[in-house]
């Protein structure tokens, strides 16, 4: 086989695995997502809640796969439900995840970045906060979290990491709620956000509708 059929092999490969996951993740959606009043979409049973590891597995391959030219050396997410995600996608890029607290503990020093973040979901505001220590002026970071709705969340983490000096490459997201303001928000100013299912619109009722 030539050079060019090789390239062409592989890219066609890659591309029929990207279709197969997006399917694959739309129908889990389908199947085990709840709709709640609201436009709040739960997956607890099996991204945030129960995880399903072997999907999470292929979710860590392809975020890999769009990203791993961007010289990434952090993978950066809040806590909680964005760590078994990035601790995945970690694995494949092979550098350390960092992730943003919710609450000052006892053990983190008074030396630490912080933002404040309204919940969409829980309805309040709270500060979030991440050590100085893990976050530096070199660092390429690429922020991963489950969801992408009003973009308060993703766009807390991009202060902390503006305010590190350090350089986003981008934003890897499970699940987009594409009909709530956190497309604008977040990738207007130039931001890169890869979502992997992209959701057009629910109803009351559970039905739920994708992006094509």
């Amino acid at each position: 086989m030539s050079k060019c059929g090789l390239l062409f092999s592989v890219y066609h490969n890659q591309l029929k695995r990207q279709v197969i996951l997006m399917e694959l993740l739309k129908e889990r959606i389908l199947k085990d997502g709840k709709v709640f009043p609201g436009n709040v979409l739960k997956v607890d049973r099996f991204l945030n809640h129960q995880v399903d590891v072997k999907l999470l597995n292929e979710i860590g391959k392809e975020f890999y796969r769009l990203f791993k030219d961007e010289g990434i050396n952090k993978i950066f997410t809040i806590e909680a439900s964005g760590i078994g995600i990035a601790c995945i996608v970690a694995q494949y890029f092979d550098v350390p995840v960092v992730f943003a607290k919710k609450t000052l503990g006892k053990n983190i020093s008074s030396d630490v970045y912080s933002t404040p973040i309204t919940s969409f979901t829980h309805g309040r505001t709270y500060d979030v906060i991440v050590s100085q220590e893990f976050l530096h002026p070199e660092d390429k970071i690429l922020i991963i979290d489950d969801f992408l709705a009003q973009g308060c969340a993703l766009q807390g983490l991009i202060n902390l990491i503006k305010s590190a000096g350090a350089e986003i490459a981008g934003a890897g997201i499970v699940i987009e709620k594409a009909f709530q303001q956190g497309d604008e928000l977040i990738r207007s100013p130039g931001i890169r956000v890869e979502s992997l299912a992209r959701v057009e619109s629910m109803t009351d009722d559970g039905k739920i509708t994708f992006c094509d």
